[in-house]
């Protein structure tokens, strides 16, 4: 079974603004303030800053108004604690990606990179080899051919013996010159068997070479 291509894992900012935007959730609201306050350092941003400001104003507000001894004010500063509560949290949630934006450490992206890279090796083993078994079936799934309609992924294979000179001309190491003898080449007589014929055959420069084999197939 053909593997999935690798994917970066979930980041630990991910649980850490899970946990900030909880804050005014498990503190019943008066915690608000203070989450908005580290969202604002945090961001060094002015208008999160007013929103902490905000809801400090609010919370001192309700305080004050349970502290009255009125049952009026009690009730007011109940429905406010309230209000500022579920407001608190579903604002902490709503702008959670912005004080936590998704950033994978570069280290992780060089690994994703790696693996990636890996995976589109394999990819290119198994066209190749797919090729060598069934040369029909491969013609079938277009190998080779990111110039047609196609849904096999042949890891960025190219079929020098069938693939227009603007593919070609995106190989590694090919210049202008030389894909003009690679065609030239391939007309007068009916393709190459391996990279090795096309580069004898065509005058390719040596280092030139290596670069191209590990992306070309030469199907007939």
């Amino acid at each position: 079974m053909r593997p999935h291509p690798p994917a970066p894992g979930p980041s630990q900012e991910t649980a850490r603004s899970v946990v900030w935007a909880a804050v005014p959730f498990v503190t019943l609201g008066y915690g608000t303030p203070f989450s908005f306050c580290y969202a604002a350092v945090r961001r060094r941003s002015w208008s999160l800053g007013a929103v902490a400001a905000g809801y400090g104003l609010g919370t001192a507000t309700v305080l004050t108004l349970l502290q009255v001894g009125n049952p009026v004010f009690a009730v007011i500063g109940t429905f406010l604690a309230i209000l500022l509560w579920i407001a608190g949290t579903g604002h902490a949630f709503a702008v959670r990606s912005s004080v936590f934006p998704r950033d994978i450490p570069r280290n992780r992206r060089n690994q994703h990179a790696i693996e990636v890279a890996k995976y589109r090796r394999s990819l290119r083993e198994e066209a190749r080899a797919l090729a060598a078994e069934d040369p029909a079936l491969a013609r079938e799934l277009r190998i080779g051919r990111p110039d047609v309609p196609r849904t096999y992924d042949d890891g960025g294979l190219v079929d020098v013996n069938h693939a227009p000179p603007e593919i070609l001309a995106a190989l590694p190491g090919m210049t202008p010159e030389m894909v003009e003898r690679v065609v030239r080449r391939r007309e007068e007589q009916g393709g190459f068997m391996s990279a090795e014929e096309m580069a004898v055959d065509a005058d390719l420069p040596p280092d030139a070479l290596p670069q191209m084999a590990e992306y070309t197939i030469f199907l007939r």
